[in-house]
């Protein structure tokens, strides 16, 4: 695999420069290309194709520093046509279903939010157990090339300081999940952003507003953050179950929010709220509230603090009812078991969404920022359009192909 390692040899732990790598279909994958702590890019984490003429997908890691960097792919194949997904990093869709003829090149753009969990060098986000190997926290920048027929003739990446970029904070429906078939908005909405806009999603499953700001989780956001920059926050899921002394809506809840609001201000950044996306909890045909005086709290915050508020609740009632009491379950973790390798007893989860819903979540946040006029939606790509909940994509409309990764156990948080 000359062409790799002569383009790549320099890679060093700056990487300050560009970098470009050609895939030659030719090319033979050894294992000297693969990547490990002593070689700082190479393919990683499932086995590569023994060679690029192969359809399989593959991973490939470059070890950076934390920051965002450019990624420019030119998609396509000398030899056949070609349908290519990419992702990046904790499955962020970032390219969906790009069909190119035989010998045709097409080059596609992105800007990708890489974090450790070093905050400085005295202090790092406390993250849990099951994070330790999530593709979002490590210490290399990973790509996914994937699709029913992949084909990627090259690939360069550059650190990026102009991109906007919109810091996610949230629970288990923002979180970048790792695994099919678990899916959330927060890794769907990069799809729909030139790469003037990066998305950094330092969510995770199971967490509350006031737990997010105590594991550090805002002050790595808060590090990386700068003026211009956007913070978005959904909470309430996992905030309305504790009942401490001191917990409440309108109190610790509200508490917490108005710390967002005031560190992301002093950044010069712009704080936005989302509020919590429903559960699938119908009686005779209509959605039940399940989340208490959260959403309301959130409004009453985001009022006094001047702040925009995406009404995920309300969209997303809209979505599921549309969709009816069988019909969401299409949007949410529900499958036989067999469904996937290994899976061995059904999934049954009506808070957690797949990609399907993911992706129809993703669109409603999408219509928001339309509708609230936010400055970065200049770099909304064309094809997004408009969208309407009450006429959601049917999902046998929605081509998803699988990441390499499954688990059956449901994320923290319900």
């Amino acid at each position: 695999m000359a062409a790799m390692s002569l383009q790549l040899s320099a890679q060093t732990f700056v990487f300050a420069k560009e970098r470009k790598l050609s895939l030659p279909e030719a090319t033979v994958v050894t294992p000297a290309d693969r990547y490990s702590p002593s070689v700082d890019y190479g393919f990683d984490f499932i086995d590569a194709p023994t060679d690029l003429t192969r359809q399989k997908p593959f991973l490939f890691s470059v070890r950076v520093p934390d920051g965002n960097y450019r990624v420019t792919l030119w998609l396509g194949s000398s030899r056949r046509a070609a349908n290519t997904t990419v992702r990046a990093e904790s499955r962020r869709l970032l390219v969906e279903n790009a069909d190119t003829r035989k010998g045709e090149l097409r080059q596609v753009a992105f800007t990708v939010n890489k974090h450790s969990p070093y905050i400085d060098d005295h202090r790092a986000v406390r993250i849990k157990e099951r994070e330790r190997t999530k593709l979002n926290w490590d210490d290399r920048l990973t790509i996914e090339v994937n699709g029913s027929a992949p084909a990627v003739a090259a690939l360069s990446i550059e650190p990026d300081t102009t991109a906007t970029t919109i810091f996610l904070c949230g629970n288990s429906t923002v979180v970048d999940q790792d695994y099919e078939p678990w899916a959330s908005w927060g890794q769907m909405i990069t799809r729909w952003f030139g790469p003037e806009v990066c998305v950094a999603n330092f969510a995770e499953s199971g967490e509350t507003a006031s737990g997010f700001i105590q594991v550090g989780r805002l002050d790595k956001a808060l590090s990386m953050m700068r003026s211009g920059d956007y913070l978005i926050a959904e909470f309430g899921h996992n905030d309305q179950k504790q009942h401490r002394p001191g917990d409440g809506a309108y109190y610790n809840f509200a508490t917490a929010l108005k710390t967002f609001v005031d560190l992301t201000r002093a950044k010069g950044a712009t704080p936005l709220f989302a509020t919590p996306t429903q559960r699938r909890a119908f009686t005779g045909g209509r959605l039940q509230e399940t989340h208490g005086d959260y959403p309301e709290a959130m409004r009453w915050v985001a009022q006094r603090e001047q702040v925009p508020v995406i009404e995920l609740h309300e969209l997303t009632r809209t979505l599921f009812e549309t969709l009816g009491d069988e019909g969401s379950k299409q949007a949410l973790v529900h499958y036989p078991a067999g469904t996937f390798p290994g899976q061995a007893t059904a999934l049954r989860d009506n808070t957690h969404f797949n990609p399907y819903g993911a992706y129809q979540v993703a669109k409603c946040v999408v219509a928001e920022m339309q509708r609230l006029q936010l400055p970065f939606m200049q770099a909304l790509k064309a094809d997004f359009g408009t969208y309407d909940p009450s006429h959601p994509d049917t999902p046998a409309s929605f081509r998803w192909v699988d990441a390499p990764f499954f688990e059956a156990a449901k994320p923290d948080g319900n």
